[in-house]
């Protein structure tokens, strides 16, 4: 659930039958064969040093190929890129990260953040991946119709008739597939989810030990719902919904963010420096006030883009993830409203799917590691896992005639997030329709126990959602319930930190509905 600065955002066998029968001739209809996968299952990772800006000299870097398409193996395959710390003793196996997003790269995330996942090394090779379509596992673009996605998406919003709007979303979804390759019809949750199990056999695992943090539940559930017999140690921290539709996702992000917002105002007004006065309750419309502004008059910011009011919020919305950057962000706005200057603000919103992500996760497009990382990959990447993931398309007609009620829950629900969660929820119109896999088919999973940590001041994956699914997932699933706020609590806690490593390393779990207390920030 990210957000980006705006430069980031966003027939054969039918045939043979029929001819069967034009002929006169009997159609037999035949089991299909499972495809054969042993060629993938056969593999062993090979580890070498990681080569790039910001990889540590003991982080090793290596890849598993999987199929494009599972269904026909045959068809073409891509590779995964993976990297790991070793452990520091005999492993007991692997621990396989994914730091949500979607569409976040793993392996920068973890070489900018790795002190905090050391303590897992005590037992475990810690190792992470960039997932199809991210980073470097055939990243996923749209090329210049990433901005154009962004303008006509927010035209769809604004316009009073906005079907010629939805047209050029269409015809940007068009170019996101040139742009992409092979590799965009089969992104999304469960094809990533039997790529884990390619690197489960790859890492000599035989069950599979697994933290995700936010989007990275979703990713965890559906693996566990495909693979219950391959399942070891499973953490959801920041837990997703299995079961709300985009619309009703981007809806509680909204909440869940204005909230957020007035915590930080909150904050911000007892210091004499706050760009917005000592006042909260004037402090939120100066928000809502600047926000109007930039819209209707963009500042100029860095390689000849504009910096809009949907380029606030998109900084906004990244720094609230974590009180940490609450300083940095109040001294961003200062830069913007007394010097015209939004470039600390970008520097904000460079779009990190993890809390306190470095310059590393940052990626601005490029070469890394000889391998060109697309500008706008993660947000190409977000917005096609997401709409591959749901599995609702509403037609033109249906869109043009709820988008003034859209409109209005999403303002109601949030003054300041509301329009830009709703471009992005309107992106996936003029795509195909996405699985109903995980809507339909994870719920009361026969694995062993897992970890369900949600935290109650959650900006971006509300603490109901780690308790609907948890019921969703039945009898496997304990919940652990932070008190704390930010988004997921492995770094912001300590006691969320221990419990989730007794959990992965010594297989000791608290009781179900146990709580850790808020926690001084620092």
């Amino acid at each position: 659930m990210l957000s980006v600065h705006q430069r980031n955002r966003f027939a054969g066998a039918a045939t043979a039958a029929l001819a069967l029968l034009a002929a006169g001739l009997p159609a037999v209809a035949t089991a299909a064969a499972e495809p054969d996968l042993t060629r993938f299952y056969r593999q062993k990772v090979t580890w070498s040093a990681c080569k790039g800006e910001g990889m540590s000299k003991d982080m090793q870097c290596g890849k598993v190929t999987v199929p494009l398409d599972y269904a026909r193996p045959a068809d073409g395959t891509l590779d995964v890129a993976l990297a790991r710390y070793r452990a520091t003793g005999k492993p007991k196996g692997s621990v396989l990260l994914n730091f949500g997003g979607p569409g976040g790269s793993g392996i920068t995330e973890l070489a900018g953040r790795d002190k905090d996942f050391m303590s897992l090394t005590n037992g475990y090779d810690v190792v992470t991946f960039d997932p199809r379509g991210v980073g470097k596992s055939s990243p996923v673009s749209c090329g210049e119709g990433m901005y154009a996605a962004a303008e006509s998406t927010d035209a769809a919003v604004d316009s009073a008739d906005p079907q010629a709007a939805l047209t050029a979303v269409r015809e940007t979804a068009d170019a996101c597939a040139k742009n992409s390759g092979p590799v965009l019809p089969h992104i999304g949750t469960v094809n990533v989810s039997r790529d884990m199990d390619v690197m489960r056999e790859a890492l000599g695992d035989d069950k599979l030990n697994f933290l995700g943090f936010s989007y990275g539940s979703r990713l965890g559930a559906v693996y566990a719902a495909q693979f219950p017999t391959k399942t070891g140690r499973l953490v959801f921290d920041g837990v997703d919904t299995l079961t709300e539709p985009l619309s009703e996702q981007g809806l509680a992000s909204a909440e869940g963010q204005q909230v957020a917002l007035e915590d930080f105002l909150n904050w911000c007004t007892k210091d004499m420096a706050c760009p917005f006065g000592q006042d909260p309750r004037r402090a939120r419309e100066k928000v809502v006030q600047l926000v109007d502004s930039l819209d209707a008059n963009p500042v100029p910011a860095d390689f000849g883009e504009e910096f809009s009011g949907q380029s606030l919020v998109g900084a906004i919305t990244q720094a609230l993830y974590s009180k940490k950057f609450w300083p940095t962000l109040e001294q961003a706005l200062n830069h913007l409203i007394e010097d015209g200057d939004p470039r600390h603000l970008t520097q904000l919103s460079g779009g990190a799917s993890f809390p306190d992500a470095t310059a590393a996760a940052r990626q601005d497009g490029g070469l890394v590691d000889d391998e060109y990382i697309p500008v706008d990959n993660l947000p190409a990447a977000l917005m096609a896992i997401n709409c591959a993931d749901d599995p609702d398309r509403p037609t033109a007609a249906q869109m043009a005639k709820d988008i003034d009620k859209l409109r209005a829950s999403y303002e109601e629900a949030s003054p300041v997030f509301g329009r830009f969660r709703l471009t992005q929820v309107l992106m996936c119109y003029g795509r195909p329709k996405g699985t109903d896999f995980i809507r339909e088919e994870v719920r009361d999973v026969k694995t062993p126990k897992m970890l369900l940590v949600g935290t109650r001041g959650d900006p971006a994956t509300p603490y109901r959602w780690t308790v609907e699914t948890a019921e969703r997932l039945g009898s496997s699933a304990v919940v652990l319930d932070n008190k704390g706020s930010g988004h997921t609590g492995y770094v912001s806690s300590k006691c969320v930190h221990k419990k989730i490593d007794d959990f992965l390393l010594y297989g000791s779990l608290p009781d179900n509905g146990s709580s850790c207390g808020r926690e001084s920030d620092g």
